[in-house]
């Protein structure tokens, strides 16, 4: 089955004597019914002419940040909005240690930088070059912030060296990208369900209880997995971000409406428990506004537990349920006993005491409890490029 035809690939080409295989990376695309748009860096056009990637494409070659030809469609952001993916073929050493440090001087880099979509580099280079702790250290950042790498392989160099750093075939490139559409199909078959946010239990009219929660650790769950395909249920409680485009967007304010809504969605395939829920609500919740006094007294009783109903419920249980542990001490033991006691397949637990991480911070720093015991550390970065990270052991774990 074709799983590439009709996507939108932008291919960046990059100046390095590999490039001569991006015309025939171009060839095999077109051939597989893909549309194909590229963008040449100064470099590039050293080693192959506009001319000829053109023909090949059908397309108009991009190739300047501050073209006045298109100066109205703003390229950086119309080409990166316009693809399904973009590959960069051949990446330099150059070009990596850009997009490693944020750096965007021309329109390749800028695209990218600018582009929501997956991006696969395949790295070209001298062995040397490849070996360098920077190039490694440059790599290693990158795939921390979600890229995907094809090679290089290890084979004789233009330099007349041999080793790792020569460019991956354009065939095994192609197929990778066969294998990435065709993955993505396969969960499209598959349903999720996250929840986001606090909940606000309410003490009069006016007034409740809540957390600190801002929801964007679960916001960017759900991006990521609507991005790997899935057909994504995103159920929040009260925050101040935007809805996410594609995905079933259900409003809470209570633990009850949360519980209530998640059981309306089941079944589903994977369930990812992000929200902060209150443990407890109110009583007697009072029907008009409570008066000024000097002191009052509330009678709590505890809520629901939602993630340990769906997770030992006997019908409807989704195949993997994964649920948060907000912690500000002794995090391992209280994330196994969470683990052990909910019924989970994973903990995910992160530290809520650090102002530098946790609730209303774009980054996190988190701790993967497995069913069988065993456990990872995710070190401290931005939620979208953790949450990807998440997301991509999800599909592991699911296929």
């Amino acid at each position: 089955m074709n799983n590439i035809k009709n996507k939108k690939i932008l291919l960046v080409i990059c100046g390095g004597i590999s490039a001569y295989k991006s015309l025939e990376i171009i060839r095999l695309l077109k051939k597989e019914g893909a549309s194909i748009k590229t963008i040449l860096t100064n470099s590039a056009k050293k080693f192959v002419t506009p001319l000829s990637v053109a023909s090949l494409s059908q397309e108009k070659v991009y190739d300047d940040l501050f073209s006045h030809e298109s100066e109205s469609e703003m390229d950086h952001i119309s080409l990166s909005r316009w693809s399904d993916l973009i590959l960069v073929a051949p990446a330099t050493a150059n070009t990596i240690s850009k997009l490693s440090s944020g750096t965007s001087d021309d329109l390749a880099s800028t695209v990218i930088l600018a582009s929501d979509k997956e991006i696969f580099l395949v790295p070209a280079m001298n062995v040397r070059m490849w070996e360098h702790p920077s190039t490694k250290e440059n790599i290693n950042k990158l795939i921390n912030f979600g890229y995907h790498i094809i090679g290089p392989v290890v084979g004789d160099m233009a330099c007349g060296e041999y080793g790792k750093g020569k460019m991956t075939e354009p065939s095994e490139i192609v197929d990778t990208l066969k294998q990435y559409f065709s993955k993505l199909k396969k969960n499209k078959r598959l349903k999720a369900l996250v929840t986001a946010g606090p909940t606000h239990e309410y003490i009069d009219p006016v007034r409740y209880i809540s957390n600190k929660s801002s929801g964007k650790q679960g916001y960017e769950i759900a991006k990521s997995l609507k991005k790997n395909g899935f057909d994504t249920t995103l159920i929040t409680g009260p925050t101040n971000l935007e809805p996410i485009t594609g995905i079933d967007l259900i409003n809470v304010n209570t633990a009850e409406e949360m519980f209530n809504a998640v059981l309306e969605c089941l079944p589903v395939d994977v369930a990812i428990f992000s929200a902060a829920v209150s443990d407890f609500k109110i009583k007697n919740k009072v029907k008009n506004k409570i008066k000024k006094k000097e002191s009052i007294n509330l009678n709590l009783e505890k809520n629901i537990d939602i993630l340990s109903h769906i997770s030992n419920h006997n019908s409807l249980r989704p195949k993997m349920v994964i649920g948060f542990a907000a912690e500000t001490n002794n995090l391992n033991e209280h994330a196994k006993k969470k683990l052990h006691e909910k019924n989970c397949d994973w903990i995910i637990a992160n530290d809520v005491s650090d102002p530098n991480i946790g609730f209303g911070s774009d980054y996190n720093e988190i701790s993967i409890f497995y069913k069988n015991m065993k456990y990872e550390k995710l070190p401290r970065m931005k939620k979208s490029i953790l949450a990807d990270n998440i997301i991509k052991k999800v599909v592991s774990h699911l296929n």
